[in-house]
């Protein structure tokens, strides 16, 4: 930690300032209390410009390298840079001193996310993950259902994170070279994986499907993985980027009543607009006609169950936490170790649908 006197902000650098750095994470970096946007790291000059018109003050770094070699000036350092990069730029933070925060997935294998999380205690330094989709409207509202016993005994959960985007974008995402950590095992399927870990406990079984539909796609644009949870419930999982119909986001059968939600949270469309959560009472709210369904016995769509007030979604939760952790000694919201169980499931996943057989864990 810095000298940054008792009761300051506390002077976060970020590194990357694409779609996670400037949508996701300067802006709720921004929105909590107690933390302030120091510097951005970006070697585009019209990142840089941008940065400087939303940010006025903030400092520009041209390279991550700049930035670590001013960690003594920071008391944060948060990587939002492409998948293929965390892991050597988380390495240099923690090794500069640095608590570090990660963007999802926070490394391309469990063993590197796990040595990651070594350093990390080694140097007496925060490491977490960045999984914002723990705070979705959604699945705070299916957290809540299952510990108030509204479903019963779950027995099975199906989470889909499907999209309709028939033409490839290109980029690092959707690019071949295994070296980019791209596709979306790893990009939506750190989320939905990650969830399901969260609701449900550690998995003993994996099995997946990963296809490459789209003409010029280079990586899996359309994937399923099942998970048996030691729980003994199972977990059906969809990541598509082709799916011209698109199914529930969550339905999840319990032995009382059921739960069907349609719609993705409302955040992410909310940052991308330029919208912010700094004090805003109605922020991460949906209307009433997007609320889930609880019910047994019949299909939501044709009147089953009742409507169930969707909770709030609270990206803001995150940082506010981890600033907790720094100043007060408050828990990591995700630790490296979640992370590097997910990346478990993952790897598996990918061994699965390259051999065409469930893996054991």
């Amino acid at each position: 930690m810095t000298g940054t006197p008792p009761g300051s902000p506390l002077r976060v650098g970020l590194v990357g300032y694409g779609l996670a750095g400037s949508v996701f994470h300067a802006p709720l970096i921004a929105a909590t209390e107690g933390l302030v946007l120091d510097t951005v790291a970006t070697s585009n000059p019209e990142r840089q410009r941008q940065a400087r018109a939303e940010f006025p003050d903030v400092r520009v770094a041209p390279t991550p390298d700049e930035l670590f070699a001013r960690a003594a000036e920071l008391d944060l350092i948060v990587i939002a840079s492409p998948n293929k990069t965390h892991v050597p730029f988380a390495i240099a933070a923690l090794e500069a001193g640095a608590p570090v925060v990660v963007d999802k997935p926070v490394a391309g294998t469990a063993a590197e996310a796990r040595e990651l999380a070594a350093l990390a205690e080694e140097r007496g330094l925060l490491l977490s993950v960045f999984q914002n989709r723990r705070w979705d409207n959604d699945f705070l509202t299916l957290r809540k259902l299952i510990a108030d016993g509204a479903l019963g005994d779950v027995w099975r959960f199906e989470s889909r994170f499907e999209r309709w985007r028939p033409q490839p974008k290109g980029g690092w995402r959707e690019s071949g070279d295994p070296a980019e950590i791209g596709g979306l095992l790893y990009d939506l399927g750190s989320h939905v994986v990650d969830q399901a870990l969260v609701l449900f406990g550690p998995a003993t079984q994996v099995y997946a499907e990963a296809d490459v539909r789209r003409s010029g796609a280079e990586t899996d644009d359309d994937s399923f993985i099942a998970l048996t949870h030691a729980s003994g419930v199972r977990s059906h999982l969809y990541v598509s980027a082709t799916t011209a119909q698109l199914g529930p986001r969550f339905r999840v059968l319990g032995s009382r009543a059921g739960y069907v939600k349609y719609g993705l949270d409302p955040q992410e469309a909310e940052l991308r607009d330029g919208r912010r959560p700094g004090g805003r009472a109605d922020w991460g709210t949906e209307p009433e006609s997007m609320w889930g369904r609880v019910g047994a016995g019949e299909s939501p769509l044709t009147g089953g169950g009742t409507p169930e007030p969707t909770l709030p979604g609270d990206y803001p939760a995150y940082y506010a936490a981890v600033a907790k952790a720094l100043t007060e000694g408050g828990p990591n919201p995700v630790t490296a170790a979640e992370a590097a169980d997910a990346l478990d499931v993952l790897e598996a996943a990918r061994r699965s649908a390259r051999d065409g057989a469930a893996v054991d864990l």
